[in-house]
Formats: C-alpha cells, sequence, structure tokens
C-alpha cells in the first residue's frame, strides 16, 4: 500500500504549497509528476529466472517419478500374474497322481476280475492323497468329532435330541468342512444337538 506524506514546499516568492506524496513511486516520477524510464532491477530478473528454473526441475522430476510409479505398478502387476501361473502349476503338479490313480481304479472296476475291495482300497487311498496334496497348498479339515457347534466354522442344518450329549454338541457331520491358511472357505454342514 503506497505511504502518502505531505510534503511542504514553498518557492522564491513565499508561497507555500501542501502536496501529499506517493513515496513508494517516488523514485519513478520527476519532479514534474511524469514517470521516469526505469532499468529493471537486475537482481530481481536474476532472481526470476532462478525461480523459473527450479520451477521447470521440479516439474520435470514429478513427471519422471511419476512415470517410474506406473512402470512399478505395470511391473508389479505382471509379477502377480507370473507368481500366480507358478502356484497354480505346482498345485496342478501335485494333483497328478490322482488323476493316475483314478485312471488306475476305473481299470480296476472295468476288467473281469474286478475286486469290489480292491477298489474300495484305491479310492480310499486317492482321498487320502487328495488331502495330503492340498494340505500342502495350506488345505486343512475343520475338526467336527466331539466339538460344540461353532457358527464360525460350522453350518448347522439340522438339530437332533441326544440324552448322552450336551445342547450345542455337533451330533452328525453331512459334508465336511475345509480352511485355507487359517480361513474357512468352506464350513462343515453339521446335525447340532438340542435337547430342549
Amino acid at each position: 500500500m503506497p505511504e502518502d506524506k505531505k510534503i511542504k514546499l514553498e518557492n522564491e516568492d513565499g508561497d507555500r504549497a501542501d502536496i501529499n506524496a506517493d513515496l513508494a513511486n517516488a523514485d519513478n516520477i520527476n519532479l514534474d509528476g511524469e514517470k521516469k524510464d526505469v532499468a529493471p532491477d537486475l537482481g530481481l530478473v536474476t532472481e526470476n529466472e532462478k525461480l523459473k528454473a527450479e520451477l521447470a526441475a521440479k516439474t520435470d522430476r514429478l513427471l519422471r517419478l511419476q512415470a517410474d510409479f506406473d512402470n512399478f505398478r505395470k511391473r508389479t502387476a505382471k509379477e502377480k500374474l507370473e507368481l500366480a501361473a507358478t502356484v497354480e502349476q505346482a498345485f496342478l503338479k501335485d494333483l497328478l497322481p490322482l488323476l493316475d490313480n483314478l485312471g488306475r481304479a476305473s481299470e480296476a472296476v472295468e476288467g473281469e476280475s474286478g475286486d469290489a475291495e480292491k477298489f474300495r482300497k484305491g479310492i480310499k487311498m486317492i482321498r487320502l492323497e487328495t488331502i495330503a496334496a492340498m494340505g500342502k497348498h495350506g488345505l486343512e479339515p475343520i475338526e467336527t468329532e466331539g466339538k460344540m457347534f461353532d457358527p464360525n466354522f460350522h453350518q448347522a442344518v439340522g438339530t437332533v435330541k441326544d440324552e448322552s450329549k450336551e445342547d450345542g454338541m455337533i451330533a452328525a457331520e453331512f459334508q465336511s468342512g475345509y480352511m485355507a491358511r487359517g480361513r474357512v472357505i468352506r464350513p462343515s454342514m453339521v446335525q447340532v444337538v438340542n435337547n430342549a
């Protein structure tokens, strides 16, 4: 804001005058009230050029960081896909012996000397191999025998009276439940004791 100050002027004849002067712009005005041509301050010009150069450098750095981040994001997505494919391949490789045993079991049934006991043992072996193969990848069955009903792990599909067991205990399992790495992927379908 301009700084106004009253200046008292007196001429040779003794006349006096009070003038309001804008001291902020006083350097740019001559005594006749006209603006003087002033050379630009070289310090300000240099400072301005320096700030422009800094802004350009920071803008360039920001654009480079943004490009690096985009490349990182694309590379991470590609690595995730490759990792998922590797895990999937390992899982499928672990299931191949199951396919072999299923083939043997079907051959045993089709043959003339098809033995029901051999077939039963083969199916039991396939089931155990399946559980073992899936267990290598974090799958574990949810226990139900002798356990109390827990809605976090079990799904009740019916109730039964059984005086030999306490209320809330699991009486029977209709379908096995499984967890993978601590998370329930399928709850056990159970029948629960309700003596009320």
